[in-house]
């Protein structure tokens, strides 16, 4: 210790010792300090026994608390359980039993008993089940039923007072079921009812509609409504990576989450759609085409592509190889820049020279025939799973042929059209609307015009400039038509009214001059491709499923 440290200690207790003198100096002679000093011990023995007696009080009352706790949350541990007492009630000391029950005497004998209210024990007792645990403390527990004044309504007789705890149990079941009668169905035992020949079958379903977890409402069946469209822009399917040229082809595959792309620049892009990033997941240029159409085939298994060449391509998604094919042996055609595919995946048919359709196999990517009408073809739709084409062209008919036998079997005037240069058919082949070059669509319900009706359902005159592609979604409920030579060319129409959405494409959205368009699968997603080489994304909120 430093001489500094020893100098400040040392000062430290002679003030000490000063100030204890000055106090000594007041009380006087020796035998009052001896007098003052056995007081003081005095006092400090009598103050340590009493904090020590408020010690053991604390400790006990503390043990009783924990007591108390432990029987409210685990049942009674040091003494027998007593029913009917709350949870904030002094228990019994221990060493001293207490007691289980007292006699109340001040209500009488005469209090009313519900028999009415409680069921007998045999219907208490579940008998498809056995319970997977007997508690052997019910038996020997007793219960004061007259004690609390609630149980007093559990008696059977008026001077009933005790009960065993497993009877107790079986009236409280009792009371409980005669008060909530409506959990019958909750009863895995209970055995349904067997359905009378005058009830209805949708009366005799409750429980099953109970017993699963479907759907009550399926939204996805629910009827478009007219007038106003419920829809919200997207992020551009292909903002990744814009086309450098105007787009032609847009379509998803049958599984909603993968988007083609392709256009007049060389390249077919395919994009994951998930509406909020859309990446890239791969890009293809083809040297010597300028994709006119790219289409997936309907099983999503490979993608045709081609362009104003002899030759087209195919693109197999697996091996993730190219292939080249053509020209088509026998044929001269220059351009085989429009087809369509069969929705069995079976047949490609093309747009020949001259009134000649051309239809290719699909697995040997050879000419396997021809079908031939008048005038010039511009336009092919698939109909009836692949079984049937409708065909039109420059002398304004729409043909109808079988390719089971490779012949046409009806032929009929599209009414108001000079040129023919658009189809489409819905996914069940219910409808099918044509487009002409002067922006007229006319909607028709197939067997009709097959039975001979020439009128069409509805005439669709808002647009007036040459249709370019025409789209059903795949519940029918709305029709897609574009015009790629007007600025926002493009409407939805509400097939079952016939009525054009006033709200699309909205005042503050550009379609610029649209050239293709698709619905998703599920008709959760509208995309459009324009001349600026961007494909518009939409989602349409009527529809749950991409």
């Amino acid at each position: 210790m430093s001489l500094i440290s020893q100098n400040a200690v040392q000062k430290r207790r002679l003030e000490k010792a000063g100030a204890e003198d000055d106090v000594d100096e007041g009380t006087g002679s020796p035998d009052a300090l001896d007098a003052e000093g056995g007081k003081k011990a005095r006092s400090h023995h009598a103050g340590k026994r009493n904090k020590e007696k408020e010690l053991k009080a604390r400790q006990s009352q503390e043990a009783e608390e924990m007591k108390q706790l432990e029987n409210s949350l685990f049942g009674a541990i040091y003494a027998p359980p007593q029913f009917g007492t709350e949870v904030g009630a002094p228990l019994p000391a221990r060493g001293q039993d207490g007691p289980l029950f007292f006699m109340d005497r001040s209500a009488g004998d005469d209090l009313p008993v519900y028999e009415e209210d409680l069921g007998s024990d045999d219907e208490m007792v579940d008998k498809g089940r056995k319970p997977a645990w007997v508690d052997d403390e019910e038996d020997r527990t007793e219960v004061d039923i007259v004690k609390v004044a609630r149980l007093r309504k559990l008696r059977k007789e008026a001077d009933e007072r005790v009960i065993s705890g497993r009877e107790y149990e079986a009236r409280l079941r009792g009371q409980h079921a005669k008060l909530n009668p409506f959990t019958g169905w909750a009863d895995m035992d209970r055995k349904a009812p067997l359905p009378d020949a005058e009830s209805n079958e949708e009366e005799g379903g409750v429980d099953n509609t109970l017993r699963n977890n479907d759907e009550l409402v399926v939204k996805g069946t629910a009827k478009l409504l007219p007038g106003m469209l419920d829809f919200s822009r997207l992020v551009n399917a292909n903002a990744q990576d814009p086309s450098s040229g105007p787009i032609n082809s847009v379509q998803f595959h049958r599984n909603g989450q993968l988007m083609l792309v392709a256009g007049l620049d060389k390249h077919l892009r395919f994009f994951q759609i998930d509406g909020k990033r859309n990446p890239k997941i791969q890009s293809i240029f083809i040297d010597d085409c300028p994709v006119h159409k790219a289409s997936f085939l309907p099983d999503g298994s490979e993608v045709i592509l081609s362009g104003r060449r002899k030759f087209f391509y195919s693109f197999d998604l697996v091996k993730a190889a190219v292939s080249k094919i053509g020209p088509l042996t026998g044929r001269e055609e220059k351009s085989l820049e429009s087809f369509e595919i069969s929705p069995d995946s079976k047949t490609i048919a093309f747009v020949g020279n001259e009134g000649y359709i051309l239809l290719v196999s699909t697995k040997t990517k050879q000419l396997i025939g021809t079908l031939k009408m008048n005038g010039n073809v511009r336009s092919l739709a698939f109909a009836d799973g692949g079984n049937q084409l409708l065909s039109s062209g420059g002398d304004g008919h729409v043909y109808h042929w079988d390719l089971r036998t490779r012949k046409c079997m009806h032929k009929a005037t599209d009414e108001g059209s000079l040129t023919g240069l658009s189809l489409c058919t819905s996914l069940d082949s219910s409808y099918f609307a044509t487009g002409s070059s002067s922006g007229i669509v006319n909607v028709y319900k197939r067997d009709e015009f097959l039975g001979g009706k020439r009128k069409p359902l509805k005439t669709i005159e808002n647009l007036t400039t040459d249709i370019g592609q025409m789209k059903f979604n795949h519940d029918a409920q709305i029709l897609a038509i574009c015009s790629g030579k007007e600025r926002n060319g493009m409407r939805l129409v509400h097939v079952p009214s016939f009525t054009v959405y006033q709200n699309w494409p909205g005042p503050r959205f550009s379609l610029q001059y649209p050239r293709c368009l698709d619905f998703s699968p599920g008709s959760g997603f509208l995309s459009v491709g324009h001349a600026g080489g961007k494909v518009l994304l939409y989602k349409l909120h009527h529809y749950q499923n991409a």
